[in-house]
């Protein structure tokens, strides 16, 4: 049994150990760049991870700005608009105010004219009949004459 084991041993040191050995040695090797590989890949998504941060920060940095900008447009186009309106009321208030004071005059110049022709109206038909008489008559115009010399 002895003779047979030391046969059977030589025969699988010759034949099968070296294949077993190139195969386990393959195997290890294998295993151990899966390993380098695997560590690899976890630095390599490692510095992704920090590459995406960087870039997650920096496009907040961007939006920020932006909104930032966006808000400083808004009051800009705010601020204009108010000032544009403030202008337009004042000149809208201040054709309004020559126009009151246009139509005013006009009134008035309007009420004047109305009065004098009704004071003419009124005096000349005071003056026809009070001067309906020639003694009248005649006194009134020297009257008048008088008047007319001491001014």
């Amino acid at each position: 049994m002895t003779l047979a084991f030391l046969i059977v041993f030589f025969v699988l040191k010759k034949f099968a150990w070296k294949p077993i050995l190139a195969s386990l040695k393959e195997r290890e090797e294998s295993i151990e760049d899966a390993l380098k590989a695997a560590e690899e890949a976890k630095k390599e998504m490692a510095s992704l991870k920090a590459a995406n941060e960087e870039l997650l920060r920096e496009a907040r940095e961007e939006r920020d700005a932006m909104l930032a900008d966006a808000r400083k447009i808004k009051e800009q186009i705010i601020a204009e608009a108010r000032e544009k309106a403030n202008k337009e009321a004042s000149i809208i208030v201040e054709n309004g105010r020559e126009q009151i004071n246009s139509e005013k005059e006009a009134a008035l110049v309007e009420l004047k004219n109305l009065i004098a022709t009704y004071s003419i109206e009124i005096a000349e038909k005071v003056l026809k009949e009070e001067l309906s008489d020639k003694k009248k008559q005649q006194s009134y115009v020297t009257k008048l004459v008088k008047e007319i010399q001491l001014n």
